[in-house]
């Protein structure tokens, strides 16, 4: 029963989550039989899905390196998910103590994990949110506590967009994000394409969609992910597989070719 401690009432383990989903790919402990079993489905499919999420997860930590290096130093991080290794404030922080960091989370395993993590961190905390609500994000107390919109901040969405169908359109959503934030802001976002890949992507889909997850995964392709960061200035290299933007080491790109594209990642800068 122990296991069971840190699991909300709300939370229901007989049904996957993609959060808890991918901890376990990235080689969390925060996750369940339900969850593992999706994965393992996933991996039956696309064998190399492990490469995937650790190559995304890289790519978190070279933008924050990046945008501490240009100046920022407030960051919102929506659809944060379960802590693991490199969270945001752990490698913003690491670059400058100064930096300030809220989390937003739906899942409330996530959210709940976050405040044991963050209880010792004045400079960071968790929001329980939906990002498909940005004016109870962006007006929450603790988002005013920390963060200053009138100055430029990091704006991340990362493996959250891909989540939201069409019909709730995205891309009217992150117009509403983009004009809350100060000029100079930055935004990062990764998203699954079905542009380089074939039909082995269309399975895991469906897999998706058969374990009745409440997340269900949306392909885009390269413009319609492009056309999210809206008008806003495109950081070299611009939107490309997430391994190839400014790797650092051979860690950052996945052995298997595919698995460097299944994921475009980018970022923008406010004019």
């Amino acid at each position: 029963m122990a296991q069971r401690e840190w699991v909300p009432p709300s939370v229901d383990i007989s049904v996957p989550s993609m959060a808890r989903t991918y901890d376990y790919l990235l080689g969390g402990a925060h996750n369940f039989a339900v969850d593992r079993q999706l994965a393992a489905h996933v991996e039956q499919v696309m064998p190399d899905a492990r490469s995937a999420a650790r190559v995304s997860r890289a790519f978190l930590g070279r933008v924050v390196n990046f945008m501490v290096g240009q100046g920022i130093r407030q960051f919102l991080d929506i659809g944060s998910g379960i802590p693991t290794v490199s969270n945001v404030h752990e490698v913003a922080q690491a670059a400058a103590p100064e930096c300030r960091v809220v989390y937003v989370d739906k899942d409330p395993i996530a959210v709940a994990h976050s405040e044991l993590l963050l209880a010792d961190n004045d400079r960071a905390a968790i929001v329980h949110g939906d990002m498909r609500d940005p004016d109870a994000i962006l007006g929450h107390p603790e988002t005013a506590r920390l963060l200053d919109l009138d100055q430029p901040v990091g704006l991340l969405l990362l493996m959250m967009l891909h989540w939201l169908p069409d019909d709730a359109d995205p891309w009217a959503l992150m117009a509403r994000y983009r004009a809350a934030l100060a000029p100079g802001s930055l935004l990062a976002i990764t998203h699954v394409t079905a542009d380089h890949q074939d039909e082995r992507l269309d399975e895991v889909t469906g897999l998706i969609k058969e374990s009745r997850s409440a997340d269900q995964l949306t392909e885009r392709s390269h413009d319609q992910i492009r056309a999210l960061f809206g008008d806003w200035d495109p950081v070299e290299p611009g939107l490309v597989g997430c391994s190839a933007w400014r790797p650092a080491g051979p860690g950052d790109v996945a052995d298997a070719a595919e698995m460097n594209m299944v994921i475009h990642g980018g970022v923008a800068r406010k004019p």
